[in-house]
């Protein structure tokens, strides 16, 4: 191993152009293994020094260069480039000495000092998981330096092997190529390694590259503002519509593709259940509004897809787009697909009545409300929520079904599944005051729109406040921010406007 690398450092000596000749735009489409998965370098590369930097370029170089670059340090390659990592938690920066960020040499010397720190730590605090966090980072830092992240695939008599790259470049190897003045000896090397794992192994990588080049999720979300932005602006009712077409066919394409390389239901993360919920909340109003000859519908679940493409594309920190293995709970795919496809249907349904509660909450705050059209949009926002009951009582049976098949009994009180009853008994509560009227028709906007923080503890809450019980291969963390934010701008919105609520007048006629 030392002599490849005195090898390597030799030919870069004499090379104008050490930091390019090695990291070549092209290898970012070879495969790579990792955690059992084979994908694209440039999906990996992305992925890892995101985790790290919390960025996705560096000091102008993008995270394929980036990865490529610490990677050849693991060859003793002079490369002059030096990685950072963001501080998040307070006490985390006092350990550091106050700093915000850090370089990833520097936090390796420190290392000792953050484990002390995490043992010293008895609960499991945020704290104690920052640390963690840190240390783990510096474990994938080291990995990656060292060469060993970066795995190749071989080809021994037709079996496929994957080796770290450090291992891959073996001396007669090197020589043999080097003499060659026309090729450079690491590309051609390792292109010559993509071909014979393309003739033997399984060309999903492929897909998947496209698929990470084609940024689907940014084209839905822009053909989702159109959409919205037409249908408030114009008359013609045709322009919105062609943009909400267009917006459900690309989310489609987006949602068929990411299971063919997934090969599962895209509902196994927090990512996935917000684009899910957010596509499935469009296709149900677009199909009621075209059986009610209602465009308040397609308003209602455009505005709500354009919120769930809005964090899929900005809140990764909160929202991984990574396609990982499955948990063994969740391999079986006809539960998978039955269950939670009905759960996550059920919030995009209540939650398209959430954004007109609050529209006609703000509405009448700012000017006057005929008492036909508070009727109407009540009327609206009831036939929203019997949808989304009814599929959030079938998907909680369904659960009960996998539970038992899974776990061995139908329900245990398990924070997920409890928050699920709260929400069922709070919205059918709802559903029996305006049927009986004994909700009155100014008070069901708000009553609708306070309900949907049910929801979002049902949804977000358990993941990232309670983080406890069965369910916890759908935790995440990230989110505690965002859904004290929504919380407060949300019981804001209600305060700010209670005046209304309050008021027992009745609208005033059209």
């Amino acid at each position: 191993m030392l002599n490849v690398k005195l090898l390597i450092f030799a030919i870069f000596t004499f090379s104008t152009f050490a930091n390019t000749y090695f990291c070549d735009q092209v290898l970012e489409k070879n495969p790579i293994q990792q955690v059992g998965r084979t994908k694209p370098l440039a999906v990996h590369a992305k992925e890892v020094i995101k985790h790290l930097s919390g960025k996705s370029k560096v000091d102008g170089k993008g995270s394929f260069m980036v990865y490529c670059l610490l990677s050849a340090k693991g060859f003793g390659l002079p490369i002059d480039f030096e990685l950072s990592t963001p501080i998040e938690h307070s006490k985390t920066r006092e350990l550091l000495d106050g700093k915000t960020s850090i370089k990833f040499t520097e936090l390796m010397d420190r290392q000792r000092d953050l484990m002390i720190a995490r043992n010293s730590e008895k609960f499991e605090s945020g704290y104690k998981k920052d640390l963690g966090k840190m240390l783990s980072k510096i474990n994938l830092y080291r990995d990656i330096s060292s060469g060993n992240n970066w795995l190749v695939p071989q080809n021994n008599g037709g079996q496929i092997s994957w080796i770290p790259i450090n291992q891959f470049f073996t001396k007669e190897k090197i020589t043999r190529l080097s003499g060659n003045s026309n090729e450079n000896p690491f590309v051609k090397s390792l292109l010559d390694a993509k071909k014979e794992y393309d003739a033997n192994g399984d060309l999903t990588y492929q897909l998947e590259y496209k698929f990470f080049k084609m940024k689907l999720p940014l084209v839905s979300m822009v053909l989702c503002l159109l959409a919205l932005a037409s249908l408030v602006l114009f008359k013609k009712f045709k322009i919105s519509l062609v943009f909400s077409v267009s917006t459900i066919l690309v989310q489609t394409v987006y949602l068929v593709l990411r299971v063919m390389i997934s090969g599962r239901a895209p509902i196994t993360n927090m990512y996935e259940t917000v684009l899910f919920s957010g596509y499935g909340a469009l296709v149900i109003s677009m199909i009621i509004g075209h059986f009610k000859k209602e465009k308040v519908f397609v308003y209602m679940g455009l505005g709500y897809n354009f919120c769930t493409l809005m964090m899929i594309n900005f809140a990764h920190g909160m929202l991984s787009p990574s396609i990982s293995p499955l948990v063994p709970v969740l391999r079986d795919n006809f539960w998978l697909s039955t269950h939670v496809t009905t759960i996550i249907m059920s919030y995009g349904a209540l939650a398209l009545s959430w954004i007109l509660a609050n529209t006609i909450i703000v509405k009448k705050f700012f000017s006057n409300l005929t008492k036909k059209d508070e009727l109407y949009y009540n009327d609206v926002m009831y036939t929203s929520l019997k949808y989304g009951v009814v599929m959030l009582a079938a998907g909680i049976l369904l659960g009960g079904v996998w539970a038992d098949y899974s776990w061995g009994r139908f329900w245990g009180w398990d924070p997920k599944e409890t928050w699920s009853l709260i929400v069922l008994c709070f919205y059918m509560a709802i559903l029996h005051g305006k049927y009986t009227n004994w909700i009155k028709p100014q008070h069901f906007s708000h009553l609708v729109a306070g309900a949907f923080m049910s929801v979002m503890m049902a949804w977000f809450g358990v993941n990232y406040i309670l983080a406890s019980g069965l369910h916890s291969y759908g935790f995440s963390e990230g989110g505690a921010y965002f859904l004290g934010t929504f919380f407060t701008i949300q019981i804001a919105i209600l305060a700010i406007t209670v005046k209304n609520f309050k008021n027992n007048n009745t609208p005033k006629e059209a």
